[in-house]
């Protein structure tokens, strides 16, 4: 039982109907399949994520939501994917989901038609995907590249190291991007191309699987790049795409972790009273609900106008922002408010500490989005 009134009958503010719908299913399939002794049992997997919930995220259509029915998909767009991630960082569920529909939606706005052909199906039937954009400087400028890629009598050969590849390991396709010629370009690289040239990298969330690419050397057929003059328009959307759907994500983290703190501040007593009762620790929590509160309506109203030049962007990086502080905040206060447990891994908030912190790590952290909005407003 939530702690808050009843959070389901919660105002939704800009919520479709298809959003609201999806709302409630993802609210009891994110919670039966991802309990939070099953999310730490999963650290303990090499995979980190149920490969059985996998395969029951595509029978339920959900990897088809932002592809076009003509290539197999259900034909919504972003805004529907919303609810779902956000349920998702509620139950701090583990899968493919986010680095997929993102690469779904890199090749949909960058891809030739027979790259939509061979890999939007594939993605909507449950094949696993994703993105390799970060490199050693960390830049979160997407087009800053330093593995490149040479052309030459129809082949491709790479040079350099991706890191931070979220489940390349269980993907059947990566997208990754490198200059080619001077300009940014997308690939499309299938898995067995990767065989011997993936490792798993050691990251703050435990939760979640992140790789590095080693492409040093890698050769494949020039049909595996994507048309170059839509390589920047691509990128700039998946920065759009990714940042709304972290918004998402830390938005239901946020969410959870103040739940989860609340409980404990019902519960604990210290000098014969909750400690719950004592001020300082009343109006911290109202300030981490009234922060969610506001980073959850940036956050869909991000997704209703999602897509709308100017006013769609600047949305995107204020959701990202405002979800960015609102769950590093939460997350702190669950720490504190937890005492001595509250440092130590046994404690559930450190989940949540480390989860903010990974997801203000992709696709930029809140001071990187609010000079993005001051370079749209000025």
């Amino acid at each position: 039982m939530s702690a808050f009134d009843n959070a389901r009958m919660a105002p939704r503010i800009g919520l479709s109907e298809e959003q609201a719908q999806l709302l409630d299913i993802a609210e009891s399939f994110c919670r039966d399949k991802s309990p939070v002794d099953k999310v730490r049992a999963l650290i303990e997997e090499e995979g980190g994520f149920d490969v059985a919930v996998w395969h029951e995220i595509a029978e339920l259509g959900w990897l088809g939501i932002g592809v076009p029915e003509n290539y197999g998909g259900i034909g919504l767009g972003m805004a529907e994917l919303v609810p779902l991630v956000e349920h998702m960082g509620r139950s701090l569920m583990n899968t493919p989901f986010v680095p997929t529909v993102l690469a779904a939606q890199a090749v949909l706005r960058g891809g030739s038609e027979a790259q939509k052909e061979e890999v939007l199906p594939q993605i909507a039937a449950g094949a696993a995907a994703s993105l390799a954009l970060c490199e050693d400087h960390a830049d979160w400028n997407l087009q800053n590249l330093s593995v490149t890629a040479s052309l030459q009598d129809g082949q491709l050969t790479l040079r350099g190291k991706k890191y931070l590849v979220l489940h390349a390991a269980a993907a059947q396709f990566v997208l990754a991007s490198v200059a080619l010629d001077g300009q940014a370009a997308l690939l499309l690289i299938p898995a067995d191309a990767l065989a011997g040239r993936i490792s798993r990298e050691k990251i703050i969330d435990d939760t979640q699987r992140a790789y590095a690419l080693d492409l040093d050397g890698l050769s494949l057929p020039e049909t595996a790049l994507m048309p170059t003059d839509l390589a920047g328009d691509a990128l700039a959307h998946i920065e759009q795409a990714g940042s709304l759907l972290l918004a998402a994500d830390m938005c239901g983290g946020a969410y959870a972790c103040i739940d989860y703190t609340l409980d404990y501040l019902k519960t604990r007593k210290q000098f014969g009273k909750l400690i719950g009762s004592y001020q300082a620790l009343k109006h911290s929590i109202v300030d981490a609900h009234q922060a969610y509160e506001k980073a959850r309506s940036h956050l869909y109203s991000a997704a209703h106008i999602f897509g709308e030049q100017g006013e769609g962007d600047m949305a995107v990086h204020m959701a990202k922002a405002e979800a960015g502080e609102a769950y590093s905040f939460a997350a702190d206060r669950a720490i504190q408010f937890h005492g001595g447990f509250g440092f130590t891994y046994d404690c559930d908030a450190q989940l949540y500490r480390r989860r903010a912190i990974m997801g203000c790590a992709l696709y930029g952290d809140t001071r990187y989005h609010r000079r993005k909005i001051a370079a749209l407003m000025f």
